[in-house]
């Protein structure tokens, strides 16, 4: 049986894609190697944060954006740097997904029931000069609901074109090749997968029943890029970051494997930028696993201490949440996989969020009585959890205990008491004063500056050391795999490349797989919000593409 549209991958740039499609009346096969309890893919486990520009949210919170300010921090996050070839598109799809944040993005989205939480938050704060890495101002927009609220009105559009007969939907396909006639790509084959009751996200079996083989006018690869396969992340691991972690965490299902990238590589796809990638730096291990090695993300305040392996504080931008790539460098060049957050029980109160919906069961059930909670004193019920739980975790009432604590956990003996209580104390003396000489202070305090952080995010400067602030408490942050920037290179239409620059017919690409448009739209660094948004802005536009050619 021939289709209008195979698309490979039912997470969300691939429903999005779907939906489009089938709105049009085309007949679509949806494919996808994981059990339909996975339906919606990484997205579902995401904290449903969105890049937006000028909105109403930020506007009511007296923050002043514009698209010319957020290409400027695009711009200068991205350095794109190979603009000729590998960064080509790339920074066209840059332009291009600015232009959605600052537009219709967010009423397309609205006009699906999508709602956003009334705070707008900062992330990726940069830490250096205007014109480089960094959002000059809050744009990352909770959706209220997190991953499951922005996956479900593509899982309701997809499902009522099931119902309607537009869409045949088949998981525990697996696609092991793209079938090319004449230098077009025609159709797809592939493995049959035993049944898996695995929950969503855990993993599941990859035992062959049968096989397949189905033909189309074109075909979409939406399958996600390279987070869980650490093998390939270290293969393609960048000089420029040293030597890659032999320790590292998943902040991804084991499914996201980047298998189709080869594959369509096979087919004649050109990757790009294989060599940027985006992974978090302050990761923890799950004490409730959903898949392999399961990590989960802190999302920081600015006010914890950070500490490499051997102790010694990060200097500027490498504060918590300013820079992750430079960070992760700084990290990298201790020669460990690790460091540490030094913090009160004030800071962990105000500043500590996990990111994913999972861990946000407030947002995530959309409870206002329950978001209301997070005012009470005490930290939020997940993060006790952590505190009660997690290997990660020490907790001490002095800094003596709390770095015997912090060396007995790695047995390393790498940490010297009387060179942490230095460095902290003259930290504390910088506290007296509203001015001070120590620009982490001075960031903490500006961003009490807005509402926003100094209404629920950014505790206010006290003293780590006076014991009326405390506990201590200390956190190893694991580097934690996630996100590939580089991929399938594609035009403005989501239109695959070969390695001559030429579209190959009946061949797109969306998500992650295409480094989020063009084979790499983040250039070296993201601004966040971006991810998810990626996704929906790709999907639609090759969903609209394919349709309409």
């Amino acid at each position: 049986m021939g289709y209008d549209a195979i698309v490979i991958g039912a997470g969300l740039a691939g429903l999005v894609a779907t939906a489009e499609i089938a709105d049009t009346g085309k007949k679509v096969l949806l494919l996808d190697q994981e059990p339909e309890a996975s339906m919606g893919g990484q997205a579902y486990w995401s904290f449903g944060g969105l890049f937006l520009v000028d909105s109403p949210e930020q506007r009511r919170l007296g923050i002043k954006d514009s698209k010319e300010l957020a290409w400027q921090d695009w711009l200068g996050a991205a350095g794109f740097d190979r603009e000729d070839d590998e960064d080509y598109w790339g920074k066209k799809w840059a332009e291009a997904y600015v232009d959605f944040a600052s537009g219709e993005k967010r009423a397309w989205l609205y006009k699906m029931g999508v709602r956003f939480f009334p705070v707008v938050g900062w992330a990726e704060r940069g830490g250096g000069l205007a014109d480089g890495h960094g959002n000059s101002v809050p744009r990352f927009h909770i959706v209220w609901g997190t991953g499951p609220g922005i996956v479900a009105p593509f899982v309701k559009r997809v499902r009522e074109h099931i119902k309607n007969g537009l869409v045949e939907y088949l998981p525990r396909h697996r696609v092991d090749q793209l079938l090319t006639d004449d230098g077009a790509i025609v159709g797809v084959s592939g493995s049959v997968l035993a049944p898996s009751s695995a929950a969503r996200g855990e993993d599941s079996n990859r035992d062959i029943i049968g096989n397949f083989e189905y033909r189309g006018q074109a075909v979409l690869v939406s399958s996600g890029g390279i987070g869980a396969n650490h093998d390939l992340i270290r293969k393609n691991w960048p000089e420029r970051l040293g030597e890659p972690p032999k320790q590292m965490i998943s902040g991804v299902p084991a499914y996201v494997d980047g298998r189709m990238l080869s594959i369509t590589e096979e087919a004649g796809g050109r990757i790009v930028n294989r060599d940027r990638m985006w992974h978090y730096t302050e990761g923890i291990k799950n004490w409730s696993p959903i898949w392999t090695n399961h990590g989960i993300r802190i999302l920081p305040g600015p006010s914890s201490i950070w500490l490499d392996a051997n102790g010694k504080r990060f200097q500027a931008p490498n504060f918590p949440g300013f820079d992750t790539m430079a960070t992760l460098e700084a990290i990298k060049k201790t020669g460990h996989d690790y460091s540490w957050f030094i913090l009160t029980q004030k800071i962990i109160e105000k500043e500590f969020a996990l990111s994913g919906s999972e861990q946000n069961p407030d947002l995530t059930g959309k409870s206002i009585r329950k978001v209301l909670g997070r005012a009470l004193p005490g930290p939020s019920g997940p993060v006790q959890a952590f505190m009660d739980k997690g290997e990660d975790f020490i907790i001490a009432d002095n800094l003596k205990d709390l770095v015997n604590g912090m060396n007995k956990l790695t047995g390393e003996n790498l940490l010297n008491y009387e060179d942490i209580d230095n460095q902290i104390k003259a930290r504390d003396n910088e506290i007296d004063n509203k001015f001070t000489k120590d620009l982490q202070v001075t960031a903490l305090r500006g961003a009490r500056n807005y509402i926003g952080d100094k209404l629920i995010r950014v505790a206010p400067p006290h003293k780590i050391l006076d014991p009326k602030n405390g506990p201590l408490i200390a956190v190893r942050l694991n580097i934690l795999s996630r996100k590939t920037l580089g991929g399938l290179q594609t035009d403005l239409s989501g239109q695959v490349l070969n390695e001559a620059g030429e579209k190959i017919p009946g061949l797109y690409a969306a998500g992650e797989a295409s480094g989020f448009g063009g084979g790499g739209v983040h250039g070296y660094r993201a601004l966040e919000g971006t991810f998810v948004g990626g996704c929906l802005f790709t999907g639609r536009v090759a969903g609209r593409a394919m349709a309409k050619n």
